[in-house]
């Protein structure tokens, strides 16, 4: 099966939030929404050391943008539907079309957080990754430090299949870190 001739649709919605594939244009948005985040964002994520230029994550976007028509990676951008807000930017990556199994990773504009949004994200592309692409096996890896990000996998009943230690290095590459498996399956 060649993943590029594999159809599904390129946005989705939730009760409040529109999921979509990146867009070319995406950047300034985006580009806000990780400086307004950076603190929240350094302790986890490698791409926050330091704040990005626009012109930076819009070349980033535009390759998330290719990834998704190459069916390498697919990157999404959720927006509350009420006012058309940029608040997460989630995808399902480390992609493996052979046994259907999908990574969803997620960060949050820090404006955002506290209201649920991001565990409405992960439960829509959870359902959208078994429904629209027949997915047997979806993960979340997160630092075992992470809480909110652990809570989150938890909420939704993904199980902890184990934890991998000193698998990783934080974000900032300065010390060892663990990292938890969460993953759902596909029940037959």
């Amino acid at each position: 099966m060649n993943p590029f001739l594999l159809d599904f649709p390129f946005e989705f919605e939730t009760e409040r939030l529109l999921i979509r594939a990146p867009k070319p244009g995406d950047g300034k948005a985006a580009n806000a929404a990780i400086k307004a985040s950076l603190n929240e964002l350094q302790p986890w994520m490698s791409f926050a050391q330091q704040a990005p230029s626009e012109e930076e994550t819009e070349i980033n976007i535009r390759q998330a943008y290719i990834r998704f028509l190459s069916r390498e990676g697919l990157r999404f951008h959720v927006f509350l539907k009420e006012t058309g807000d940029f608040i997460i930017s989630t995808g399902l990556h480390r992609i493996d079309w052979d046994i259907r199994k999908f990574e969803i990773g997620y960060w949050a504009d820090t404006r955002y957080t506290g209201k649920g949004y991001v565990t409405e994200t992960v439960a829509g592309l959870t359902d959208f990754a078994f429904n629209e692409l027949k997915a047997n096996r979806i993960e979340i890896r997160c630092d075992a430090k992470n809480i909110k990000s652990r809570a989150v996998a938890e909420r939704l009943d993904f199980e902890l299949e184990g934890t991998l230690r000193q698998d990783s290095l934080s974000a900032d590459q300065k010390e060892l870190r663990d990292t938890c498996i969460y993953a759902k399956i596909r029940e037959e």
